[in-house]
């Protein structure tokens, strides 16, 4: 199949023609078709497969077909990405694509100033790129409106809609109109974001030209077991030996990419880091420089497992395994992108055998492993177990409301409270209630009545 079987204007068939593009990715080819028709899509597929022009190609056929431009700080769709990074490459793309067609198009996000963002909302645009804390900002100040929005896009839906980001993406979706188009984008859909998912969209056209959570063919993935304290030396090794002109290295922590950049520039790299306690000014610096290869080493943590496309990336180390088995998948698709071939390499500790284990696990396939002469652990890795079947999980029930009981106070049930009548403290022993003579005791120290003859508790005199 070509591009020009999809229905695709002229103009935008010449900008893809331009990049080099004649024929569709099987996503591609799939997807385009049922935006088209104007139905919810919820679409997975992996990482370098062009899913960014799976749906800004038929968002920009359908805006043509229109010909209805937003009004004054109007937008009419909305593309929501959860990083920075990400926000500005998805924006690339629809300006590439649309370099033919009279749309306007343009990118919101934190770490910049927000008055020259209000400045170019106010003649309206077609088109919005944002992430959710900076759109969230830029309609509390009546910088946007959108009762005029058609369109909505979740890119990396999974990591939109995690628990990090459905807060805002919940107020955004009591914002937006309730006739709209929703196509949810990601490499990965676990169980839970499904059910999640499914309440935002109506009678999706679900797509899937891979496997879930499954790895591009194009990349070789191997690890070394090394101990924790000789990760660095063992990198620097690697990256000497095998004379590696542009590696990105994935680290876990904001710190750890800070130090072992340091350590890489000490032994003559050239190295930066981008993480979030970067500007954003640092950040787009430094990702400039890599993909001119000014600088060899980027040291990043996960805000650049969804946000970097470069073309031919031959190199993605992961000096740290990640935390969430599912960012292994976007971490090591950053290479083997469009067909190009890749490597992946993991350097894993013993105290890492844990994670190891449960991306072996969410991959579905053992990662082969290799030695570096002089780097034999201490402790080596455990063998590998035989991988488990992936199983689908079950969305958990919600927990009933206890019914009201007979003499129990209003609002007990929320506290957690038994009834009166069985609460031991309420109980009490009838016979330490009354003395003989039907009066209650007062009580001294430690609870025990005091006799009322103040006497008693004077202190005798001892005999002598």
């Amino acid at each position: 199949m070509l591009f020009s079987d999809l229905g695709l204007a002229p103009q935008l068939l010449k900008a893809i023609e331009e990049q080099g593009y004649s024929s569709p990715s099987p996503i591609q080819e799939q997807a385009i078709p049922a935006v088209l028709k104007g139905r919810d899509v919820m679409a997975a597929a992996q990482t370098g497969t062009g899913k960014t022009a799976g749906f800004t190609l038929p968002i920009l056929q359908q805006l043509s077909d229109s010909k209805k431009r937003a009004s004054s700080n109007c937008i009419k769709t909305l593309i929501l990405t959860p990083t920075r990074e990400l926000a500005a490459q998805v924006a690339k793309s629809v300006e590439v694509y649309s370099q033919h067609l009279d749309i306007s198009s343009d990118v919101v996000f934190g770490g910049v100033k927000i008055n020259p963002q209000m400045m170019r909302l106010r003649k309206g645009v077609d088109i919005l790129v944002a992430t959710p804390g900076r759109l969230l900002d830029l309609y509390q100040q009546n910088a946007l409106k959108f009762n005029e929005i058609e369109m909505l896009v979740l890119d990396e839906a999974d990591r939109m809609l995690d628990m990090g980001f459905i807060r805002d993406i919940k107020k955004i979706l009591a914002l937006l109109p309730k006739k709209r188009q929703n196509l949810l984008f990601s490499a990965t859909f676990s169980p839970e974001i499904r059910e999640l998912a499914k309440d935002l969209v109506h009678k999706p056209i679900e797509i899937s030209v891979n496997p879930e959570n499954s790895t591009a063919s194009t990349i070789e993935h191997w690890l070394v077991a090394v101990d924790k304290r000789k990760k660095s030396a063992l990198l620097n090794k690697l990256i000497v030996d095998n004379s590696w002109q542009q590696v990105l290295v994935f680290a876990r922590t904001k710190h750890g990419a800070n130090r072992l950049t340091r350590y890489l520039e000490a032994e003559g790299h050239k190295a930066a880091a981008i993480h979030g306690n970067k500007s954003q000014s640092a950040r787009t610096k430094a990702l400039a420089q890599f993909k001119d290869k000014t600088i060899h080493i980027l040291v990043a943590t996960d805000i650049a497992a969804r946000g970097i496309d470069i073309s031919q990336l031959p190199i993605v180390v992961n000096f740290d395994l990640p935390n969430v088995q599912e960012d292994y998948v976007h971490r090591i698709g950053r290479t083997g992108r469009a067909g190009v071939d890749g490597q992946a390499i993991s350097l894993v500790c013993a105290d890492e055998y844990k994670q190891l284990v449960d991306i072996e696990y969410i991959i579905q396939q053992h990662i082969p492993r290799k030695e570096v002469e002089g780097f034999i652990p201490a402790n080596p890795l455990e063998p590998s177990r035989s991988i488990r079947p992936l199983k689908a999980k079950k969305p958990k029930k919600p927990k009933k409301q206890k019914e009201h009981q007979d003499g129990q106070r209003s609002g007990e049930n929320a506290r957690g409270h038994k009834p009166k009548s069985k609460n031991p403290r309420h109980q009490s022993n009838k016979s330490n209630r009354t003395d003989k003579s039907g009066n209650v005791p007062r009580k001294g120290r430690g609870g025990k009545p005091s006799s009322n003859n103040s006497n008693n508790n004077r202190r005798r005199p001892a005999n002598k």
